[in-house]
Order: C-alpha cells, then sequence, then structure tokens
C-alpha cells in the first residue's frame, strides 16, 4: 500500500487533503471487510479517490474524470477507475458497482466524522460517539460542505445510517495517530 501513498503524495501536498484520502481509505476497507470484498482494492480507490483534486481545484468539472484517467493510465483495476470516476456527483454518472456505490456516500461522511471531532474540546476522535454524529447530521448549518444527501446514498449498500456512521467512526478510529485526532 506504501507505492499508493507514495503516488498520492505525488499529487497532492496539501497535509489535509492526504489525511482526508487516509481516512476515506481507512473506511472503504471497513466497508469491504463488512461486505466480504476485495480490502486492498476498495482501501485502493479510498486513497486515491481525490489524486487529482489539486489539478482540478480551479476546474471541478474535470475532477474524478483526470483522477480516473490517472489511475486507468497507472494500471489499476477498472471497478477502482470507475469508482473514482463516479464519486464526483457532479457528472451525474451513476456508481452501478458496491465499490463505486459505497465510495460516494463515504467522501462527504469523512468530512462530517472531523467536522464533529474538531467541534469538541479535547479535538480527539476517541471522544466522539456515533450519536454525536447522528445529531450533527441533522444540524443543517454544521459542516455544510458535508453533503447529507450523498451520504443518505449509503441505503444504496443496504446500511442505515446509524451502522454506516457507526462503521465510519470506528475505522477512522483506528487511524486517529495518522489523521491528527
Amino acid at each position: 500500500m506504501n507505492k499508493y501513498l507514495d503516488i498520492l503524495k505525488q499529487n497532492v501536498q496539501n497535509q489535509n487533503l492526504i489525511k482526508h484520502c487516509l481516512a476515506v481509505e481507512a473506511v472503504m476497507k471497513a466497508l469491504a471487510r463488512k461486505f466480504n470484498q476485495d480490502e486492498e482494492k476498495w482501501a485502493i480507490a479510498g486513497l486515491l479517490h481525490d489524486i487529482d483534486y489539486e489539478e482540478t481545484k480551479n476546474n471541478p468539472s474535470q475532477h474524478s474524470l483526470i483522477g480516473s484517467k490517472m489511475l486507468e493510465d497507472l494500471g489499476l483495476d477498472n471497478e477502482i477507475v470507475e469508482s473514482v470516476k463516479t464519486h464526483n456527483e457532479m457528472h451525474g454518472i451513476e456508481p452501478k458497482t458496491l465499490m463505486a456505490k459505497a465510495l460516494l456516500p463515504t467522501d462527504p461522511l469523512t468530512g462530517l466524522i472531523v467536522a464533529s471531532t474538531l467541534v469538541l474540546p479535547s479535538k480527539k476522535i476517541a471522544d466522539v460517539s456515533a450519536e454525536n454524529i447522528l445529531n450533527r447530521y441533522k444540524e443543517k448549518s454544521f459542516a455544510k460542505g458535508a453533503n447529507r444527501e450523498i451520504i443518505a446514498k449509503c441505503s444504496a449498500i443496504d446500511l442505515s445510517l446509524e451502522e454506516f456512521i457507526s462503521i465510519g467512526l470506528e475505522a477512522m478510529k483506528n487511524i486517529s495517530t495518522d489523521l491528527g485526532l
């Protein structure tokens, strides 16, 4: 997996964005485990889903299209490439595989979890509960960038919002040191 982290770091310099990618990687790996899927493939999709973010930040309509092409050029599995391509809802591409359906809501969920952590006095993810995050989810003015409609698409992978949040939170708690939380 280190080679994929190196690839990410060659394309992304922003440390918070790297932490975001690590969080999405951890949650995707946990979801793969839950669904008896290939944990490494799902983790790679999570880690590299925003590989083109800095390149496309001034042209968001190209985000994930350039990234998926980069991953295709690296010879990565087509399921990873398609999952990365479809995670940007701006394109309106319907995710078809379980991996793609999982990546779509996982991306904003990690942001909601981080925001829920940073408002605590301790700023420690160990102090966050799934109930805290669910309450924050209901506050429309909180972490506006964490698109609730997209997070709710966890239903496409047959998970309730509560279960999805719990899986995501536990996965991120397991890498709290890497996330600085």
